[in-house]
């Protein structure tokens, strides 16, 4: 198998991988874009959207945890699956494979942490200012 191999392709809208089910196999994205959502009970957000190249469900390949998030094709998108076999087999034939993965992973993990001191640097500002605010009724 190689990258080039040809995907599956998915219509506006489709479901690709589902939050809260396990998987088994990990996608690149190769033709198109798809959205990255997170369903809660009363609201859905956009996490992100991929294009060509990215790569989506890796730590699938890795644990057994369920599905973070939903991701769905927004348009049109040509998306090809590879199972843990695969993945090794693909590693074992180009390490460099490997390297991309682990690559996107970081880059991935950069931007969550990222949000995350920006969103309680926000969290702790607004709390300053909600305290500033009682004392100063007091």
């Amino acid at each position: 198998m190689h990258i080039g191999a040809m995907g599956k392709k998915y219509q506006d809208g489709s479901v690709i991988i589902k939050q809260g089910e396990v998987g088994n196999s990990m996608y690149i994205v190769q033709k198109g874009n798809v959205e990255v959502v997170y369903v809660s009970e009363d609201s859905e957000t956009v996490l992100s959207v991929l294009g060509h190249g990215d790569v989506f469900g890796d730590m699938a390949l890795f644990t057994k945890a369920p599905r973070s998030a939903t991701v769905r094709a927004k348009g049109e998108a040509m998306v090809l699956t590879i199972d843990k076999k695969g993945f090794l087999k693909r590693v074992h034939e180009d390490p460099s494979f490997a390297f991309l993965i682990l690559k996107q992973m970081s880059e991935r993990i950069l931007r969550l942490d990222k949000e995350v001191s920006r969103l309680t640097d926000s969290r702790s500002s607004s709390e300053s200012d909600q305290l500033t605010q009682i004392q100063s009724e007091i």
